[in-house]
């Protein structure tokens, strides 16, 4: 499974929103900016957000968007699965399908479990617990 730039930019656009929720919107231009991404694939990522509730619009010539929920209550994998589908490794077994021993073996003791713990993973993170995070690679510390 690989997550795709549309869940990638999907995450940052609301990471991007979620810090800045204090203010009323925020253009698409300043978030593509200030996240390097362009905007017209921007655009087309916010609409499926927007169609599903996660972020709103505000119209007019100063316009953009904003969360359309509290960042503690925006479930990250919510979100992919809006931008992504399921995600799965491995699509499930086609209903009165026969599977071999060895298939089901790999399924439930391989697959089944990686679905799970990723399931795990990104449906306990809430927006707001990703928030004001700093990548490691990118802060610098100083020794005396």
């Amino acid at each position: 499974m690989k997550i795709s730039t549309r869940g990638r930019y999907g995450v940052r656009l609301l990471i991007d929103l979620g810090e800045h929720v204090s203010e009323s919107h925020v253009s698409l231009a300043s978030v593509a900016e200030r996240q390097t991404i362009s905007i017209r694939y921007l655009e087309q990522v916010a609409v499926i957000l927007r169609r599903s509730g996660f972020i709103r619009s505000v119209k007019g010539a100063s316009g953009g968007y904003a969360l359309a929920r509290r960042p503690e209550d925006i479930i990250l994998g919510d979100a992919l699965r809006v931008l992504e589908g399921d995600m799965l490794v491995v699509d499930p077994p086609i209903p009165n399908a026969s599977e071999t021993k060895l298939q089901r073996c790999i399924r439930t003791t391989v697959f089944d479990r990686l679905n799970e713990r990723i399931a795990g993973v990104i449906d306990k993170k809430v927006l707001s617990s990703v928030l004001g995070t700093v990548d490691p690679d990118e802060s610098y510390m100083y020794f005396i």
